[in-house]
């Protein structure tokens, strides 16, 4: 059973929303979905569902052209919820909007954490390995 996943991302011109191509928060949490849903299916076999945020914290600005790396933990496990934490954390950083030069970063900046409960039935819950 796998009670980490991580995925790597670089965000686009299209994921800016903002003035100086910030990228909206709501593209963060599109990705923390995902590390949510990647957990589920190694834990349960089924992609199970979000119930709710219990902490966001937005660190930093991300903007297009910057790598992201969002991975997530499944720290507690009961019969149908699972909690978990997540990171995002900038690897790479884009010099400026609209410029192809970046920069790998010494040391990644972390740019979100948050937790939350996702949920899988447990009719839906085929992973006898998991939980």
């Amino acid at each position: 059973m796998l009670n980490e996943s991580l995925i790597r991302v670089r965000m686009s011109e299209k994921d800016a929303h903002y003035g100086g191509g910030i990228v909206d928060g709501a593209k963060l949490l599109e990705l923390l979905g995902d590390v949510a849903t990647e957990l589920l299916i190694r834990h349960d076999g089924d992609e199970g569902l979000f119930r709710a945020y219990d902490n966001v914290e937005f660190l930093a600005p991300v903007c297009a052209g910057d790598f992201l790396e969002a991975r997530g933990t499944i720290t507690k496990s009961g019969t149908t919820s699972r909690k978990m934490e997540f990171t995002v954390y900038k690897v790479i950083s884009s010099i400026s909007s609209g410029s192809s030069g970046a920069e790998v970063l010494s040391e990644p900046l972390l740019v979100l954490k948050a937790s939350g409960t996702c949920v899988v039935p447990k009719d839906r819950q085929t992973n006898k390995k998991g939980g």
